[in-house]
């Protein structure tokens, strides 16, 4: 059986300083999502789902298989989407016209977006997603739970567990949620908007 690896991060732990500190992307990278991948890959042993994709084992898998596979999909989205700060950092392209059709402006976007990560209560995350049709939606998905499962297409996620942002921001959880404006990578964004 062919073992899941740890994604590696398309920037150096640094890069997103000073929104998520080296530290945390040290725990949240190096420990937390490789717990997930372990785990896994142990569980995958002799099951029928080991060889499928992330995706094909979080719409099959049942449990603690699903908590696992659901939560290195999740990261996995999320880390990629992030780069350096940049100030004024916006969508482009096909995803900002979305936006401005589908909620008004972007920070009518926004702040919908905020509200929904801070509501959601207990651990999980916050996500923009695109319906069949291509309309864009804002979803609370508890604890491991991808869009995916509910037959959206995951585009945006923001982390809400704890362990996300507990060493840089305490519990100001909607400080760490606006501050990840500056690091989103709106090309990969855009990417997996245009992508079939």
């Amino acid at each position: 059986m062919k073992k899941l690896d740890l994604m590696a991060l398309p920037y150096v732990p640094e890069a997103l300083e000073p929104v998520i500190s080296k530290e945390t992307i040290g725990f949240h990278h190096g420990k937390h999502l490789a717990g997930y991948v372990n785990n896994l890959n142990g569980l995958l042993e002799g099951s029928p789902l080991a060889g499928l994709s992330l995706e094909e084992i979080v719409l099959k898998a049942e449990s603690g298989m699903l908590n696992n596979a659901g939560q290195i999909l999740n990261h996995n989205l999320y880390f990629g989407q992030l780069a350096a700060p940049k100030a004024d950092n916006k969508p482009i392209g096909k995803l900002a016209e979305a936006i401005t059709r589908d909620f008004g402006s972007f920070e009518a976007f926004k702040e919908e977006f905020l509200k929904k990560g801070a509501t959601l209560f207990g651990s999980g995350w916050v996500w923009l997603s695109a319906d069949k049709d291509g309309k864009l939606v804002i979803t609370q998905e508890p604890n491991a739970a991808n869009p995916i499962q509910k037959g959206l297409k995951s585009l945006l996620t923001f982390d809400v567990w704890e362990h996300a942002y507990y060493l840089d921001y305490q519990n100001r959880r909607l400080d760490y949620l606006a501050a990840l404006w500056q690091i989103i990578n709106w090309e990969v964004i855009e990417s997996r908007f245009t992508s079939q």
